[in-house]
């Protein structure tokens, strides 16, 4: 994958000191001025807590602050609303100072009660499915109206990075509790359609499945080296154009600036067009089908629930000939159930390399007649993923296996995961932490949404997450992902297809913009030239 730019280390340590994570911009930038992108789907709850997709959480590191942030290689964290922290000896609790005169979008100042407010609402088992990243906070004090010190059950080698995430943004609580709504839901749906931010952009207007427009924060905290408030934009307006090919039209012929989720296909192309700048930053990204493993789906029998026929259809993936058709050659198979760039994960070669043979012999031995058929869902309009299915339709054939493909909308294969009304479906993944819990507790730990919503399930990978999340050793906790990895494997609960960098094609005019390994789109150091 192609490295981003280097960076002197100087530019580096300032942007640490100012709570930013990457360099600062050319001296001939340009402030103000309005971003038009390109997205491949609308958000669906602009909620830090209540949501868990990516179209909603990469446009929420843009709308919010929390006390820390990533930085640009994904690999570490800086402050952000938070000045400085101090451990305690025993590593059992940790105090932030927050920045002095720090305010929300609507001027009213970020305390301490709304950091506290905030986290204890991000950590409440009823709120959302990301609260276990912070699982490890017993209380969470407050000293003054810059002071908070969260008291630890146990040691947590996770805890920054968490601190780091979306779900763990700083909300102005008494905003939120006014708005209407009697439960926590309806609450962070109303509040989501105006909120007051404390990020670099507020939501200045949202036309559900349409448009989106962020406008300035005039109250962000952070600058850039020479003094300059951020972000240098006025506006960023995201056009909602499911279709690759629209999208891409849209930009070559100027009318938007940029666009995401570029099809591998027209990377080629792109890189040769003058006006353009492809980007393909690197990545965390996974691309993945993932199984229902439960022996029913509705009221019908599910061949999916044998492992025979889940190691099978792996084998029977040709994941060589998938990173040439759908890539180009950019992406590299999957190691692990997590990308190579995630800590911890596995670096011992490729998953189930090609083995038709073995496939079949595996399908006979699970007693599947031949004609069987299974169903697959496809993201509609996205190119890459209809090439994966209509790829895994050839590549199954020779078992008997008849894969009916379903082209749907983001929405509705949400909720039909969510309703566990499926049997296949082409997915990717993206972690939003630099550390491999996350995924875990996503992919592979029952407790939290059942591996990924596929019903799979193993007692010794759910004790030696839980293991994992208060171990102070870290060669310990190495093996405990390592034995995670091995057991999840060989269960085959998903298919292992690649992992592959980010695809994004701006206007020669758009500057600083960057997506970091952990996907987050950051917006608040992008300007446009002349």
């Amino acid at each position: 994958m192609p490295t981003r730019r280097n960076t002197s280390l100087l530019a580096l340590a300032v942007a640490a000191v100012l709570g930013l994570s990457g360099p600062a911009p050319a001296a001939a930038q340009q402030m103000g001025g309005t971003l038009n992108f390109g997205r491949y789907a609308d958000s669906m709850l602009l909620d830090p807590v209540m949501n868990e997709n990516n179209v909603d959480i990469w446009i929420l590191t843009n709308l919010y602050s929390g006390l820390l942030r990533p930085t640009d290689d994904g690999a570490g964290v800086v402050p952000a609303l938070a000045e400085s922290r101090s451990w305690a000896p025993d590593h059992l609790s940790v105090t932030f100072t927050l920045r002095p005169g720090i305010k929300f979008s609507d001027g009213s100042p970020i305390t301490a009660g709304d950091v506290k407010w905030s986290l204890d609402r991000a950590r409440n088992p009823d709120n959302g499915v990301w609260n276990f990243m912070l699982g490890s906070t017993s209380s969470i004090e407050t000293e003054g109206a810059d002071k908070v010190t969260l008291k630890l059950k146990n040691y947590d080698p996770t805890l920054e990075a968490a601190l780091a995430t979306f779900n763990a943004s700083i909300m102005p609580e008494a905003a939120y509790e006014a708005a209407p709504g009697t439960t926590e839901t309806e609450k962070a749906q109303a509040f989501s359609e105006h909120p007051v931010t404390s990020g670099p952009f507020t939501l200045a207007s949202w036309t559900h499945g349409t448009d989106m427009v962020l406008k300035r924060n005039p109250n962000y905290y952070a600058k850039d080296d020479k003094g300059n408030p951020l972000p240098y934009l006025d506006e960023v307006h995201f056009e909602v154009i499911p279709d690759d090919a629209t999208r891409i039209l849209k930009l070559t012929s100027g009318e938007i600036d940029g666009t995401e989720m570029v099809p591998y296909s027209r990377v080629g192309e792109l890189k040769k067009n003058p006006a353009l700048n492809m980007e393909l930053f690197p990545s965390t990204k996974i691309t993945f089908l993932n199984f229902n493993s439960r022996p029913t789906v509705g009221d019908k029998p599910n061949p999916l629930a044998d492992v025979r026929v889940r190691q099978a259809l792996n084998y029977a993936l040709n994941k060589d000939a998938l990173i040439k058709i759908v890539t180009h050659g950019v992406a590299q198979p999957m190691q692990s159930y997590m990308a190579t760039t995630t800590p911890l994960a596995m670096k011992n070669g490729p998953l189930y390399a090609y083995d038709m043979a073995k496939a079949k012999a595996l399908i006979k031995e699970a007693g599947l007649p031949a004609g069987t058929e299974l169903h697959i869902l496809s993201l509609s309009g996205n190119q890459d993923f209809m090439q994966i299915a209509t790829a895994a339709q050839q590549m199954f054939a020779p078992l008997g296996i008849k894969l009916v493909i379903e082209q749907l909308d983001k929405p509705t294969i949400s909720a039909r995961q969510k309703a566990h009304d499926f049997q296949i479906v082409v997915t990717t993944w993206t972690n939003d932490l630099a550390d491999p819990s996350q995924l875990t507790s996503y992919m592979a730990y029952y407790p939290l949404i059942q591996s990924y919503r596929g019903g799979w399930q193993s007692k010794e990978v759910d004790a030696l997450f839980e293991e994992s999340q208060k171990e102070v050793d870290p060669a310990r906790r190495a093996g405990e992902y390592a034995t995670i990895q091995k057991i999840y494997t060989e269960a085959a609960p998903i298919g292992f297809l690649y992992e592959s960098p980010y695809p994004v094609a701006l206007s020669k005019k758009v500057n600083g913009f960057v997506q970091i390994p952990l996907g987050n789109n950051i917006f608040d150091r992008t300007w446009i030239g002349k």
